[in-house]
């Protein structure tokens, strides 16, 4: 089944799809070679990386778009500002979506035409919300990446989408088959639409959500209390606001914490963004976005199909504090270490 064949049958909630080997599709052997496994490769994604986010090129109805890949999005959807400079009509709907800075209502918006990575829908009613575009017309949620084994390759610049066949039990980390970290994930579908696993944070766990939206990895301003660290500890800057979907800007902090450990990864004596991200608890609050920094930082595998991501450090600061993110060569001060 082609990436245009799934496109056309997206519910209005999830997918339901069974995922077959494309005829030109690519074959990637594992580490584990000498056993059945194989990674059916589907789509590679060329994309950008500008403004602490992760884009692809894609087109509505003609005009050419970027679109953000964000893991974190529980739904794909189209921001309003976005609606309004394609001349998109909207429909109010009774629905709200929660984000960093509070609720927003959504409406329904009509796409004749959707193009990614060269297939197409036609005819597709999505979700517009947020009074933001955050420099993209289009935000591809966790409703689509879900449906696939998922590499995010940045210093290459590629996402690629797989499909997994007799993998069970067999590390996918295929481009360093010995070094490799791995962490389990909760399980996803239509109730747990996000992709969640724990880290521990001065000693403590932590639930994170893998958030390639986020520009940058912050602790929610609760879980950073929890863990010792609040606005009044001695080595706290406060750095201004932070925004998302929701129409409220929001205080935010950068703090000194001990530890962070994630799989085989340790930092020792590092500081990290807080913030009080979304005011009341929401239906889905979680106490850390690892956001687009980790993913900078990392080659990153996420495995739908086995519940686990693989990941390896790429160079640079895991968490960035300051300044655009960028690819490095070489390790920072920050450089993880196995604990």
């Amino acid at each position: 089944m082609t990436l245009d064949t799934l496109l056309k049958l997206i519910g209005a909630r999830r997918f339901r799809v069974t995922l077959l080997c494309v005829a030109l599709a690519l074959v990637c052997s594992t580490a584990a070679a000498a056993n059945t496994c194989k990674l059916i490769k589907i789509a590679d994604l060329p994309v950008k990386l500008e403004n602490n986010h992760v884009y692809v090129e894609g087109a509505i109805n003609g005009r050419t778009i970027d679109i953000m890949l964000d893991t974190g999005a529980m739904r794909s959807l189209m921001p309003r500002p976005a609606a309004t400079r394609l001349g998109l009509s909207r429909q109010e709907t009774s629905f709200k979506s929660f984000g960093v800075g509070g609720g927003t209502t959504m409406e329904v918006v009509s796409i004749n035409e959707f193009k990614i990575g060269g297939a197409t829908r036609r005819a597709w009613r999505v979700y517009t919300a947020g009074d933001r575009d955050f420099g993209a017309s289009f935000i591809l949620g966790d409703d689509f990446f879900s449906q696939f084994d998922v590499e995010f390759d940045l210093a290459h610049k590629a996402v690629r989408l797989f499909q997994p066949k007799d993998c069970s039990g067999v590390s996918l980390a295929y481009w360093s088959p010995t070094d490799y970290s791995e962490v389990a994930i909760e399980r996803v579908d239509d109730f747990h639409p996000q992709i969640v696993l724990t880290v521990l944070i001065n000693d403590q766990p932590v639930d994170v959500l893998l958030d390639s939206g986020a520009g940058t990895s912050v602790i929610i301003k609760s879980a950073a209390a929890r863990l010792g660290v609040t606005p009044e500890t001695a080595g706290v800057a406060a750095v201004g606001k932070s925004v998302g979907v929701g129409p409220s800007a929001v205080d935010s902090w950068i703090g000194p914490f001990r530890s962070f450990v994630i799989g085989n990864e340790k930092i020792s004596d590092t500081s990290i963004r807080f913030a009080d991200l979304f005011g009341a608890p929401g239906p889905h609050e979680h106490s850390m976005l690892l956001g687009a920094d980790f993913f900078f930082a990392h080659r990153v595998f996420i495995a739908h199909s086995q519940r686990k991501i693989y990941f390896t450090y790429a160079g640079g600061p895991v968490f960035q504090l300051t300044g655009p993110l960028t690819i490095r060569d070489r390790p920072s001060v920050e450089e993880p270490v196995k604990p």
